[in-house]
């Protein structure tokens, strides 16, 4: 037996039992300040009542917006979601956007190319996650018609941009460790270009543009542990992906080359509990054989075992801020000036520290079963 096929509700079919034009039922839905606010009410009750949705992509022609925001990351999404600093940030982003009746959207490489994903992506406007300025494809991003805030970033004159002060905080946790005795550190590092560590490098201190996180949290770092006469080489820092399993496997790296530290200072919580779990491997007692200092006050640090001390940064509030600059400047005048936000840091001190233990760590450990 044929089935009938149910013809779907069109716009004239709106227009006629609502007894107006078709461009009224259309400002109903996509201008409604066009309209007496009784002629919207009673235009999208009528449409109710028939069943009528209007067609996604001929509202977002009409309206000339997409009410969708997009989270541009240059690392996989698949890497993006193994740390869970993603999740607070996007949540951040999200409580404003949606305020806003804005969706979200997760824009991520395609095929290798994070320009070919920005180009396919239908959205109003992009926050941009560590986009560091030695990215390939920095420029073309750069040159993309797209409004832009860019978050662990450097500012562009174009576009605004919040950070925090990456450099204090990492300077603060350096000198916790210090000020408890410790002189064999392990820097663990989030994998990324690392330029102009030393604050003796470049105008300001160093703070040159296109920096990313990692080189100014290193340099916050060195500027605690070299005044103290600690050497920092390349067997003291190690690199890993900012998950789990890159701190853990990154500080077995460094056991195995035979550093013995006494503290671990990672510059993302993840890290931090990977390497936490990695001195469980090698049967090493946190803090009084190994101390670790975490970067981010995630919610996940207060319940591991220690409990892990940490650079606190604000970052729910750092999503939101972007998120707000983005949605202002899409209601902004063109040529409004960019604005950059700068949070402060602070660290936390929890039960992962200690003073370090008579012989330093100099003791072979193996590891475990």
């Amino acid at each position: 037996m044929q089935q009938t096929r149910v013809r779907r509700p069109r716009i004239a079919d709106v227009a006629e039992a609502a007894g107006v034009s078709k461009a009224a039922v259309s400002f109903a839905f996509n201008n409604p300040e066009r309209l007496k606010p009784e002629t919207a009410d009673r235009i999208r009750v009528v449409a109710s009542e028939l069943g009528y949705r209007p067609h996604p992509v001929a509202r977002m022609l009409s309206a000339q917006r997409t009410m969708t925001i997009g989270v541009l990351t240059p690392q996989p999404l698949s890497q993006v979601f193994a740390n869970p600093f993603f999740a607070y940030f996007a949540e951040g982003v999200s409580s404003v956007t949606e305020e806003h009746g804005f969706g979200l959207l997760l824009i991520s490489p395609l095929r290798g190319s994070l320009t070919r994903a920005l180009d396919r992506a239908t959205v109003d406007g992009v926050v941009a996650l560590g986009l560091d300025e030695n990215h390939p494809e920095i420029e073309a991003i750069r040159r993309a018609s797209v409004p832009m805030v860019l978050v662990d970033a450097p500012g562009w004159v174009e576009h605004s941009s919040v950070q925090v002060d990456d450099e204090a905080g990492a300077r603060a946790a350096a000198e916790h460790v210090v000020g408890l005795g410790h002189r064999d550190v392990l820097i663990i590092a989030v994998e990324g270009p690392v330029a102009n560590p030393s604050p003796d490098e470049g105008p300001n201190g160093g703070q040159e543009i296109g920096e990313s996180v990692t080189a100014r949290r290193l340099r916050g770092y060195l500027s605690a542990l070299e005044p103290a006469g600690l050497e920092v080489g390349p067997g003291s820092i190690v690199v890993a992906p900012a998950t789990f399993e890159g701190g853990e496997a990154a500080f077995l790296r460094a056991w195995e080359d035979g550093f013995r530290p006494t503290a671990v200072l990672a510059m993302s919580d993840a890290l931090a509990i990977g390497a936490l779990q990695a001195s469980r491997h090698l049967r090493l007692r946190v803090p009084r054989d190994l101390s670790v200092v975490g970067f981010d006050d995630l919610p996940i640090g207060r319940f591991s075992d220690p409990p892990l001390t940490t650079v606190h940064q604000p970052v729910r509030r750092k999503g939101e801020e972007a998120a707000r600059l983005l949605l202002d400047g899409l209601g902004a005048r063109a040529g409004s000036p960019a604005q950059h936000r700068m949070l402060k840091t602070r660290l936390v001190v929890r039960r992962s520290t200690g003073a370090p233990p008579a012989g330093a760590g100099r003791e072979e450990v193996g590891l475990g079963e």
